[in-house]
């Protein structure tokens, strides 16, 4: 009887305790989910190290309702410590607040993280930025996020509606529509082709220097 009773009573703790560990650990998810919703990066935190790999990666960024850019990969690699992230055979899409789209690609693309989101994204490897009716061609770009800049550091190629131009440098600004080509520029245009894409649109601000 006694024995019966022990048994009794080691169940019944070991109930209690149970509950009180549920509770607990709910109490902990929903601290973590309110930081999580502060802040989605958090999430990241929380993943085993073993998991820090995804496989078809999308990452959007959502501002005031209005879609800003989207970032597309066939696998993302997230590495805590150094805050950043590699994705193999990134896809890019900005859209400015008029609708218009500029498409990134490359082989590989660095994700660089401060505290709250994106600060900025390298891509390397055959990168190709289409924006505007323009097809930019070169070894590396980088896109920052505080700005809406996309800068391409090493020589460039830029080909469409007529025109065909390279420099060491090209910097594209997003939301103004401007492209600056810079150092050893060299120019191609063909009047009618160029003549008819003014025609259809307002021209974009292209300079070389």
């Amino acid at each position: 009887m006694r024995r019966r009773n022990r048994l009794i009573l080691l169940m019944v703790i070991f109930l209690c305790l149970g509950g009180v560990g549920y509770k607990v650990a709910e109490s902990l998810w929903i601290m973590k989910a309110e930081e999580i919703r502060k802040n989605p990066l958090k999430a990241l935190e929380y993943i085993p190290e073993s998991a820090l790999q995804i496989k078809d990666f999308r990452r959007a960024k959502i501002e005031d309702g209005r879609k800003v850019w989207e970032l597309f990969g066939d696998e993302a690699n997230y590495f805590k410590e150094q805050k950043e992230a590699i994705i193999k055979n990134p896809r890019f899409y900005y859209y400015s607040k008029k609708g218009e789209t500029a498409e990134t690609t490359g082989d590989t693309a660095r994700l660089f993280f401060n505290d709250k989101e994106l600060e900025k994204m390298q891509l390397e490897g055959e990168v190709q930025v289409t924006y505007q009716g323009y097809v930019l061609k070169s070894e590396e770009a980088t896109y920052f996020a505080d700005t809406g800049r996309i800068v391409l550091p090493k020589r460039t190629t830029v080909a469409g509606n007529g025109l065909e131009a390279e420099g060491s440098r090209m910097e594209v600004e997003l939301e103004v529509k401007k492209v600056r080509l810079v150092q050893n520029v060299k120019t191609k245009i063909e009047p009618d082709k160029l003549a008819k894409k003014e025609k259809r649109s307002a021209p974009n601000q292209m300079s070389g220097g």
